[in-house]
């Protein structure tokens, strides 16, 4: 979770997609320039363990934009596909 929302912030779009699981991820990632992301907390976490293969991570990130500043909080779920932690989707 924390290297996906570094990637967020650094903008490096390929990053994203090699870590977004195939059945997910889309053909391709339009991030915002004017995006920058600020803070990261992680709220609550599930399995992800060394010897799980599912986890899922609640957090909130913290942006500014030309608007002000903003949250945004999601429940992130992920898997482990070949000793790597791919991120699926979130609510």
């Amino acid at each position: 979770m924390r290297s996906r929302y570094s990637a967020f912030a650094a903008g490096r779009r390929q990053y994203l997609l090699d870590t977004w699981h195939p059945s997910t991820r889309p053909a391709a990632l339009d991030l915002d320039p004017e995006l920058q992301w600020r803070r990261l907390d992680i709220l609550e976490t599930a399995a992800g363990g060394p010897l799980d293969g599912r986890g899922t991570v609640r957090f909130r990130a913290h942006y500014r934009d030309g608007a002000g500043r903003g949250v945004q909080e999601e429940t992130s779920r992920f898997v482990r596909t070949g000793g790597n932690w791919l991120y699926v989707d979130g609510e």
